[in-house]
């Protein structure tokens, strides 16, 4: 199921190509068929290059964390991914505080500069937002303004909805046709008539909706990444104005942003998994889980990697790197959304249901689900499941009876989880740990 990752390494140069006409003590190198202007090491049917050869080496220069620079210089920057973190977190809190109006916590979502919309003035005082990112990528989304407007029309609805169906019945006791709350063990979950929790399908879809669309469809995009000039500068070392980073640099940067951003140390993240509640928070829950140990190193390793590579122009292993970042982040998404769907089934059963604790998970598992539409498979156009798949799952979860999660079987969650984990290299055993 886990991919290893091989790297040439000596000790932490990686060499993707050698171009030599002396052949003492060679590099570790991988041979390149484009290296055509001389004798690539171990190559003994490479063209001689007579003892005035161009070098054609890109020695990578990998190193021990994320940490580049230029002119002594970071040439690391991903603010605006920081910035819609931080405002995710705070709008996250505002589905919980039942005097906020529908107004208020759009105003959160779709931020306007200058507007005192946080609790951080640096977020008031930004020009970011997150409802314009949301579904915007440029590989899905740009000649797909159809599916964005729907997409959209459900995260403002649900903000609508938190607001006129649940938080006029904040004090009273939930049953089935009937919003309100019920008891988790120590916590009160808050859900509609149907059982779900607004807030959660809000998160767990903007995982998919924000983070993962922006940093597997959009930054790490060769549509992103080579637009415009952007290879040509970034060979000749052009850097974007009055920045010490090239546009590829900073591209690629943003895609890492969206998963570390919020990491107190985002140069060796490993440590501190859990730093957002998007993304980041699942990656780390994915690496604790004994099946799938080692995930999250495999993304940050790929992430460096990648982005040494741009450093050395050696744009194969960049997109070798992130074709690896889009197999894991969304192999993330169906493990969780799987997960979820498994845990519901335990305070479901019995004579006396747990409903606060399966409406929790099953509504986790309704935003994961949702998410999938956003994920990519590697070497490929296409996510793991289309829009119209993943609206068919949350059909079927809703509609096991009038009244939504309050129906729902046991036989109809494993069909669900079942035709996730096959798309992927799981199994519901490994995914429901």
């Amino acid at each position: 199921m886990k991919k290893v990752l091989l790297i040439l390494a000596f000790p932490a140069v990686i060499f993707t190509t050698s171009c030599s006409s002396d052949d003492n003590d060679p590099p570790i190198v991988a041979i390149d068929p484009t290296c055509t202007d001389g004798v690539q090491n171990g190559d003994e049917t490479g063209v001689d290059c007579g003892g005035s050869c161009t070098p054609c080496t890109a020695a990578i220069d990998n190193p021990a964390s994320y940490t580049f620079e230029r002119d002594g210089e970071s040439t690391i920057s991903f603010d605006g991914q920081t910035t819609r973190l931080k405002m995710g977190d705070e709008l996250l809190s505002a589905f919980k505080l039942e005097t906020n109006t529908t107004e208020k916590i759009q105003a959160m979502y779709a931020h306007l500069e200058g507007v005192m919309d946080f609790e951080d003035a640096d977020l008031n005082a930004s020009d970011k937002n997150i409802r314009s990112k949301t579904a915007a990528s440029a590989d899905y989304f740009s000649a797909n303004a159809t599916d964005q407007a729907l997409i959209r029309a459900d995260f403002d609805g649900w903000i609508s909805a938190q607001v006129t169906e649940v938080f006029p019945n904040w004090g009273v006791v939930a049953t089935a046709g009937s919003a309100g709350q019920l008891a988790d063990g120590s916590s009160t979950r808050y859900v509609s008539a149907k059982g779900l929790e607004y807030n959660q399908l809000f998160n767990k879809g903007l995982i998919g909706a924000l983070t993962v669309d922006q940093a597997l469809n959009n930054y790490l995009s060769p549509a992103v990444l080579d637009a415009g000039e952007n290879r040509a500068d970034n060979d000749e070392n052009v850097v974007a104005e009055g920045k010490p980073y090239t546009n590829m640099e900073h591209k690629w940067d943003e895609a890492y942003g969206y998963v570390f951003g919020l990491n107190a140390d985002s140069a060796d993240p490993n440590a501190d998994l859990g730093a957002d509640s998007f993304l980041n928070k699942y990656v780390g829950r994915v690496e604790g889980d004994a099946d799938f140990a080692g995930i999250a190193d495999d993304i940050f390793q790929a992430f460096k990697l990648g982005r040494a590579a741009i450093v050395a122009k050696a744009y194969d292993v960049r997109d070798e790197q992130a074709e690896l970042i889009k197999e894991k982040i969304s192999e993330i998404i169906g493990i969780r959304a799987v997960y979820y769907l498994q845990q519901a089934k335990v305070p479901l059963a019995g004579e006396t249901p747990a409903y606060g604790t399966a409406f929790h998970d099953l509504s986790e598992g309704y935003g994961f689900i949702y998410s999938l539409q956003f994920t990519r498979k590697p070497n490929s156009s296409d996510a793991y499941f289309t829009k119209a798949e993943v609206d068919a799952f949350l059909t079927d979860l809703m509609d096991d009876g009038a009244n939504g999660l309050w129906d729902v079987t046991p036989e109809t969650l494993d069909a669900i989880a079942t035709a996730i984990a096959e798309r992927f290299d799981f199994t519901l055993a490994q995914a429901a740990e």
